[in-house]
């Protein structure tokens, strides 16, 4: 009798502590800027479906990509640490052709992928919470045919085109690639992989086994295509609030493709039982969008490089509707959904980001001063300049290698960053100078070298 007692007394804790644990739909959208919803300004672009999602959660108005290119930022969100210390810290394949000519510096040697001795959310939430994890979209974390990085082998049960691309060569159906197993003819890949997700979602509630779908996109991603009746709908608008009109019919049609994944949740009837993040992993592509009234674009450590859209929804736990403007980035999506499946920091493991749960439950204030990027290689359009970047309170600093100067900016009154400070407050620059260069020693983070 005691035996069964037992036996009962801890199933019931097991059954307990997995049914508290809440579903994860984490999705990443591909280059999709700070601007680039409705909700977020921009009354140009029809987003509904991701309008009514910040109405129902919490929105980030000062919310970071942890690099402002792509593969930096993945990989941060998958181990919690900064692409510093990572050294992965430009877009892959990271390639000595992207530095001009003129250069006086070469750019800092990084990986040309993520290692396997780093152990990822995925397998966290797999191996010590009994999750059922998913990766559908956009891995971009190893370079060619090195299938031994992909998502099967960073925790993840399924994988459904998660490669080393960076783009698809077109995002309708044949693709040009194979990475889509049972492709129907003619297909839109973000239909498809919002399929995908809801399969996957349906197959774990009927398992009642707690999910981790990663859902990161292609889209919004170069190459500009969308369905024929969105690209008319655009086609002879002014363009106001996005530079190419396939952009914001793609944008739209990226939002009734998560809609219907959303939906899905509602008519599965477990919305309220799933915590789930929409961002973007940087700024958008300076040639299709437009990131006013920020500063700079996709590739660039100004605002409108790394600023993104963040919305946050855990029904019962966030507060509806409610908008927050704490400084917050990529890096704390590692410890925060950890932490919201009841598991806490290992021991032995680095992590850069900060749990979000007391800032999203109870509306308290972070322990971090400051927040800081580093980006020592050039991006694709070789326009940027290296450099690293340091966030605290009201001040942003930039710091360049070039020529070691320095950019300070208020950004609560200049968040354009057009008025440079550095010499008005000389005393706020060199203190936000040295905590950078504290911090990159701390990460060990590779610098350029003179050519």
């Amino acid at each position: 009798m005691k035996i069964l007692s037992l036996i009962f007394f801890f199933g019931f804790i097991v059954t307990s502590a997995y049914a508290g644990k809440p579903n994860i739909l984490f999705i990443l959208i591909d280059d999709l800027g700070w601007m680039d919803l409705n909700c977020q300004g921009n009354a140009n672009l029809h987003t509904p479906h991701i309008d009514a999602l910040a109405g129902q959660g919490m929105r980030f108005t000062d919310a970071y990509a942890a690099a402002p290119v792509c593969s930096p930022t993945r990989a941060a969100i998958m181990t919690g640490q900064s692409p510093a210390r990572l050294h992965i810290t430009n877009h892959l394949p990271h390639q000595e052709r992207f530095t001009p000519k003129d250069s006086k510096l070469l750019p800092a040697q990084m990986l040309d992928h993520l290692p396997l001795e780093h152990v990822t959310l995925a397998e966290r939430l797999k191996e010590d919470a009994g999750y059922a994890t998913a990766f559908i979209g956009k891995w971009h974390l190893y370079k060619g045919k090195e299938e031994q990085y992909n998502p099967l082998h960073q925790g993840f049960d399924i994988n459904i085109g998660g490669c080393s691309y960076g783009g698809p060569p077109t995002f309708f159906d044949p693709y040009r690639i194979d990475f889509l197993p049972n492709r129907r003819t003619g297909e839109y890949l973000p239909d498809r992989l919002a399929d995908e997700a809801i399969s996957f979602i349906v197959k774990q509630k009927d398992a009642e086994k707690p999910f981790f779908v990663a859902l990161w996109n292609y889209t919004v991603h170069w190459p500009m295509e969308a369905p024929e009746s969105l690209l008319a709908k655009y086609k002879d608008r002014p363009l106001k609030g996005y530079r190419d009109h396939r952009y914001a019919a793609m944008i739209e049609a990226m939002d009734a493709a998560i809609g219907r994944v959303l939906g899905s949740l509602d008519e599965l009837g477990i919305t309220g039982e799933t915590l789930v993040v929409f961002t973007s992993d940087n700024g958008p592509f300076g040639g299709v969008g437009d990131a006013r009234p920020l500063r700079g674009d996709k590739g660039h450590l100004y605002e409108g490089g790394i600023r993104v859209p963040l919305i946050v929804r855990w029904p019962g736990k966030i507060k509806a509707g409610s908008v927050n403007s704490t400084p917050v980035i990529s890096t704390d999506f590692y410890p925060t959904l950890l932490s919201a499946a009841g598991l806490g920091s290992k021991a032995g493991i680095a992590t850069d980001g900060e749990d979000l749960l007391p800032l999203f439950i109870a509306d308290k204030s972070l322990k971090r001063r400051a927040i800081c990027w580093h980006y020592p290689n050039f991006a694709f359009h070789r326009d940027n300049r290296l450099g690293s970047a340091i966030r605290e309170g009201d001040y942003k600093l930039l710091e360049f290698f070039d020529d070691d100067s320095v950019e300070l900016y208020n950004l609560r009154e200049d968040i354009g960053e057009t008025v440079n400070l550095a010499e008005v407050r000389p005393e706020i620059a060199m203190r936000l100078k040295a905590q950078l260069h504290t911090w990159r020693g701390d990460t060990k983070a590779a610098l350029p070298k003179p050519r």
